[in-house]
């Protein structure tokens, strides 16, 4: 057997052991009711005045929440102004420390803020539907730290189906979403645009002071949080939470493939092997079958990838024909993954951060498993 035919052979039973998780991965979130009064929102903002105004509106009609709580980290724009007049408690964010990234520090400030006893942050770009806030309540019962995957909105073809390429990369890497047994610490996946636990547990550990410098900050706390023994869950949100993430195909190549690397919490082995499967059954079996010379594994591969694709459009609002066509865009998507590995952005709306350290952050300080208190009455799915 040729080297690479061997490798690629590797690779593809790496990634059907992955996929085969999905067969015993937990439901989606159902909606549930919750007694009022629980549950705080945290929303971290700036400059998001064009993106915001859903979001909260959507939030504060929800009887499950007790308050929103928006940090508006030095906007120039009218963000803190339409977020008070839509009825949220606006607090100004202090100026940011050395060696934070915002977003952290945003959420910090909201976390110590917050007058519930459950916590749930919320990106500006999201569009939570009723149910939500209390099946994440009710999910707290059995993790400390739980965020739900969303259902993506993609105005047009090309939007879509590079989005659902770069969406393949993460399921290869690390299987499906809601897998129903723990993966080890290094693999945990979170989505920071939606993330729930209990305000006092988090304010103990100082969660995201352990992650102030890194740019990828949801996946770097859960790995955090999970290596300190806490129980981290990832769910598909069955639709009960939306979320608009760009405006282009342009802008899903610029800014969500600089962050999906994960470059600065995996270490630089882990990187290397992650592109090697990328490369070797995602793109090269889509560059040999355009060469007219695929080999019975590519062919084998390219099927995996199509059985794929049906199963993503569940990850979309509206599926078009960009999730089919996704599988053509794979080796533009193991360039993009390459070239951000190779030359990390640290920057955001304005700002550049210094260099972190790559890997998973070292638990700081007693951040054992925090206890889970009994749900009050009422609280429970009805």
């Amino acid at each position: 057997m040729r080297p690479l035919t061997a490798l690629q052979a590797a690779a593809a039973l790496a990634v059907g052991v992955r996929l085969a998780r999905g067969r015993g991965r937990l439901p989606p979130l159902a909606p549930v009711e919750t007694a009022a009064g629980r549950i705080s929102v945290v929303v971290p903002a700036r400059d998001e005045e064009r993106r915001i105004g859903p979001c909260l509106s959507a939030v504060l009609a929800d009887p499950a929440v007790a308050e929103v709580v928006v940090v508006d980290d030095e906007s120039g724009d009218g963000t803190a102004r339409l977020a008070a007049d839509l009825g949220a408690r606006v607090v100004a964010g202090a100026p940011l420390p050395e060696g934070w990234v915002g977003k952290q520090w945003a959420l910090r400030q909201g976390v110590e803020a917050a007058r519930g006893d459950i916590v749930v942050t919320l990106d500006a770009d999201t569009r939570p539907a009723p149910g939500l806030f209390g099946s994440l309540a009710a999910a707290l019962d059995r993790y400390d730290l739980v965020s739900a995957g969303p259902r993506f909105v993609c105005g047009g073809t090309a939007e879509q189906a590079l989005h659902a390429s770069f969406l393949a990369t993460l399921v290869y890497r690390s299987g499906p979403i809601g897998p129903s047994v723990a993966p080890a610490p290094h693999r945990v996946l979170a989505n920071g645009q939606c993330m729930a636990f209990r305000r006092t547990a988090m304010l103990a550990t100082d969660g995201f002071a352990r992650v102030r410098g890194h740019m990828t900050d949801d996946v770097a706390l859960a790995r955090n949080l999970a290596a300190a023994g806490w129980a981290v869950g990832f769910l598909d949100s069955g639709g009960l939470l939306e979320v608009d993430m760009h405006e282009s195909a342009a802008e899903v190549w610029r800014e969500w493939g600089r962050s999906l690397p994960l470059c600065d919490v995996t270490g630089p082995g882990r990187q290397a092997a992650d592109l090697a499967v990328i490369w070797l059954t995602a793109a090269l079996p889509v560059l040999r079958l355009a060469a007219g010379r695929p080999t019975r594994l590519d062919l084998g591969l390219l099927a995996v990838r199509l059985s794929l694709t049906g199963a993503l459009r569940g990850s979309y609002t509206r599926p078009g024909p960009g999730v089919l066509l996704s599988p053509l865009l794979d080796p533009l998507t193991a360039v993009r993954l390459t070239q951000a590995t190779l030359r990390p952005v640290r920057g955001w709306r304005g700002r550049t951060y210094p260099t972190a350290a790559r890997g998973l952050t070292a638990p700081a300080g007693a951040a054992g498993p925090p206890a889970r208190p009994a749900p009050p009455a009422g609280s429970a799915a009805r």
